[in-house]
């Protein structure tokens, strides 16, 4: 089952993009930041801030009453930004990123998006690699990662991201 994220998700949205990124429960699958960042991925707060906007959303994949993936969209002009991509590290390879894309990709071809884009860690090139098999296009453009809060993660090295773009 999808479904869009509500406020009252955000407890079990946060505990999950945490687990699922950073620390001992992230190493379980291929998709770990936890040997270039420590601290958590994102928060309560920031979670309510992307469901509360109306050019936003976050879609929920649950298998029966257990959530598996998210993914966050957001309508950027004519351009359709995905964040987020998470799966829970016990079910990463079995299509449930690949779904979560494709319900993005459509939900931004039907707000009339041409393309979708994201930022990526450079540091994550099997990850990067991955998105190319999916028909993105490293742009070769970069972005900073210039987060000064802690509650987005604390870098054990200098990291930027690159941007990915797919026509949609």
């Amino acid at each position: 089952m999808i479904r869009t994220a509500q406020p009252s998700d955000a407890p079990l949205l946060a505990n999950f993009i945490n687990s699922a990124y950073r620390g001992t429960s992230s190493r379980t699958g291929w998709t770990t930041e936890a040997d270039f960042l420590d601290g958590t991925r994102t928060h309560e707060e920031l979670l309510l801030r992307v469901i509360d906007k109306p050019d936003s959303r976050i879609m929920l994949f649950f298998n029966d009453r257990t959530l598996e993936g998210c993914v966050e969209i957001r309508k950027d002009a004519d351009q359709l930004y995905l964040g987020m991509l998470t799966v829970h590290p016990e079910r990463q390879g079995q299509g449930i990123g690949k779904r979560l894309m494709q319900i993005a990709e459509e939900e931004g071809a039907r707000l009339g998006c041409t393309h979708v884009y994201m930022t990526v860690i450079t540091k994550r090139q099997e990850l990067i690699a991955w998105y190319e098999r999916q028909g993105y296009v490293n742009t070769g453009e970069t972005k900073p990662f210039e987060f000064d809060d802690p509650r987005y993660g604390l870098p054990k090295e200098p990291l930027e991201f690159t941007v990915l773009r797919k026509k949609i």
